[in-house]
């Protein structure tokens, strides 16, 4: 046989034949090279010569949509509108980077090691609660936010060099003055208004409404007597408290913690004051004489005002909230009742009654020793729960049920049934354990469940002890919201029809004083024939808050003109208003704040010169896009 075949392979017919099949094999190979480099390209887009890979691309469209979509109910898909969003976004942003790092290459702009792992550990997310780099701490950061160590320490290597480039771009702007003034102008405008209110609970109690009224306030407001959805859920937790008896901690421990953190547990002493801001020490002096012979804050009001000075009161302030040091100093050593001498200060002179004092105080360590106790828990359990949650991922991952979970893992099991406010249908707080943002982290994902969603175990941070906890939950059953009876709720629909009465009440006294105000009636008469006390707010600026005013009414202030009157809505009842006081910022008397305005208006011009520089930089590299590329990453999962 073997020789029959020798002498067929010898012969011309089977010489063409094994030179056709190897041409054939010589042809499959380059036919396989011809049609794979004829096939689609493997980049989404080619920047100065560097190609953005598909895969390159794809992690971080991934890593972006997980970012755009984390508050989404688990297993909703994202719409097509936002992964194309997303995606140019996150393409942009890679070349803008590419390019960037092209110009880097051309200039030979390094970042040594040294650098980078300086700057990882310096920043703030990556440190403990001891104030130092937690290597825990920086994994479960980069696995949250679908980053590698490799991945994340190469982008902070171009981020540092990026920094260096644009940096050099802006590092000679200035601010002109002509920018500045119109800023600090704005920023620094103080305002004060005469006040008066009127609260909810002095309006006379209407008189009890007949049935007809109450059933007819009852069926106006359907959704304040409804009860609502509840859910039962089951959950397991894992936190420093469910792990605490694996952990050690020692007395020494505690001692130290408190040691580190005893400024935490000194609270300063507060006080309030009624103060005079006068310009020169012989009006203080001569307003000083008359507060003391008798003078009431009414009366000194008045005066004050006719001699050009400002009056301000400041309720329950630490010392380090009164703007002038030397002010500040008069308030806390005065006793209460007292009026102090002229006071000079850098923001001129004062003069000084104290109200009330508040003494300071100072939480010893036995009386910390369970809130140290589950800082330093915090802190030494975060090894031990970063590696149980992981064991946890992936039994979940594996199909293991929350019923099946291992007992050694240390897990706290929670089932029932609550509402979105995290009560029971008793009306009680459901009783979840573990730390306040765990629980708010449970009721909010119960909420967002739907039946059959696999448990997935979720992160929560818990700054209250400095450390973090872990949940996964299913959704068991949902119990749809219904109506109370009217019988069920009379007594509440007759307290709500009455306060509302009242708030009506309050409404139009309000509304008849800043009538007469707006009609030319001065506005202590106005307030006297009210029934209600004027007081003069203090001086606020526009987005300095005051206890002392409300919010509503600091934003209106500053679109009023001097003695325009308004009227808010607070909780509590209605205030009315009027401008009084307009103060002008004085740039060379307040060098700090002019100092910031231009700060801020020099970083603005600095941020929109490297935004040029770096549109210029992206031009010159000429961008190139494969649209099939981008398509098929975008829509993978539509």
């Amino acid at each position: 046989m073997i020789s029959m075949f020798r002498r067929f392979s010898e012969s011309w017919i089977a010489r063409i034949f094994f030179v056709v099949m190897a041409l054939s094999f010589v042809g499959w190979g380059i036919s396989s090279d011809l049609f794979r480099l004829m096939g689609p390209p493997s980049w989404v887009a080619k920047v100065g010569g560097q190609s953005i890979e598909i895969p390159q691309f794809q992690s971080e469209f991934q890593r972006a949509m997980t970012q755009a979509t984390r508050d989404q109910p688990p297993g909703q898909e994202a719409s097509a509108a936002v992964r194309r969003q997303v995606g140019q976004q996150t393409l942009e942003r890679m070349i803008a980077q590419s390019a960037l790092g092209v110009e880097l290459a051309n200039l030979r702009i390094v970042t040594p090691d040294d650098a980078v792992a300086a700057v990882a550990r310096s920043m703030p997310a990556f440190q403990g609660r001891d104030g130092q780099f937690s290597k825990a701490q920086f994994d479960s950061v980069l696995r949250n936010n679908g980053y590698t160590e490799a991945r994340f320490l190469n982008q902070l290597r171009a981020d540092i060099a990026q920094r260096q480039l644009l940096n050099s771009v802006s590092a000679g702007v200035q601010a002109p003055a002509t920018e500045v003034t119109p800023l600090y102008d704005t920023e620094f405008e103080k305002r004060s208004a005469d006040t008066a209110f009127f609260p909810l609970s002095a309006a006379r109690d209407p008189a009890t409404p007949d049935q007809a009224t109450l059933q007819r306030w009852y069926d106006n407001h359907p959704d304040s007597y409804a009860t609502p959805e509840f859910r039962r859920i089951k959950a397991i937790e894992l936190s420093p408290q469910s792990v605490a008896s694996d952990v050690a901690i020692t007395d020494a421990e505690l001692h130290a913690a408190y040691d580190e953190h005893k400024s935490e547990y000194v609270t300063p002493g507060k006080r309030s004051a009624q103060i005079l801001s006068v310009p020169d020490e012989a009006k203080a002096r001569d307003l000083a004489d008359r507060w003391r012979a008798g003078a009431d804050w009414a009366a000194m009001q008045e005066a004050a005002k006719a001699a050009g000075a400002v009056a301000i009161t400041q309720d329950d302030g630490t010392e380090v909230q009164f703007p002038d040091p030397d002010l500040a100093r008069a308030v806390f050593s005065g006793p209460e009742g007292s009026v102090s001498a002229p006071v000079k200060g850098a923001l001129g002179w004062f003069v000084v009654k104290v109200t009330h004092i508040v003494p300071g105080g100072e939480t010893t360590f036995e009386q910390a020793k369970d809130s140290l106790r589950a800082q330093v828990l915090a802190a030494k359990a975060a090894d031990v729960i970063y590696d149980r949650a992981n064991k946890i991922d992936q039994l979940l991952g594996n199909g293991t049920g929350l019923d099946d979970m291992p007992g050694d893992l240390g897990l706290i099991g929670v089932a029932g049934t609550m509402d979105a406010r995290g009560e029971t249908q008793e009306g009680t707080p459901a009783p979840i354990p573990g730390p306040p943002e765990l629980k708010a982290a449970i009721v909010a994902a119960a909420f967002l469940a739907r039946q059959g969603d696999a448990p997935r175990l979720t992160e929560v941070q818990t700054p209250g002890n400095g450390g973090s906890a872990y949940y996964a939950l299913t959704l068991e059953g949902v119990i749809p919201p219904g109506e109370k009876p009217f019988d069920a709720v009379k007594d509440k629909v007759a307290d709500d029809w009455k306060q509302d009465q009242r708030r009506r009440a309050a409404e139009k006294a309000a509304t008849a004083m800043m009538t007469a105000v707006q009609g030319g009636k001065a506005f202590s008469d106005a307030a006297t024939a009210a029934g209600v006390t004027p007081k003069l707010s203090p001086l606020v600026t526009r987005n300095q808050g005051n206890p002392a005013i409300s919010a509503d009414l600091q934003r209106i202030m500053f679109g009023l003109k001097k003695g325009d009157a308004t009227m808010v809505e607070t909780p509590e009842g209605f205030m009315v208003a009027q401008l009084t006081e307009i103060v002008k910022p004085d740039a060379g008397a307040d060098k700090t704040g002019y100092d910031e305005a231009r700060t801020a208006v020099t970083r603005s011009i600095a941020t929109d010169l490297e935004t040029v520089f770096i549109d210029a930089v992206r031009q010159r590299a000429k961008p190139q896009f494969n649209k099939q590329a981008f398509d098929s990453v975008v829509q993978a999962q539509q």
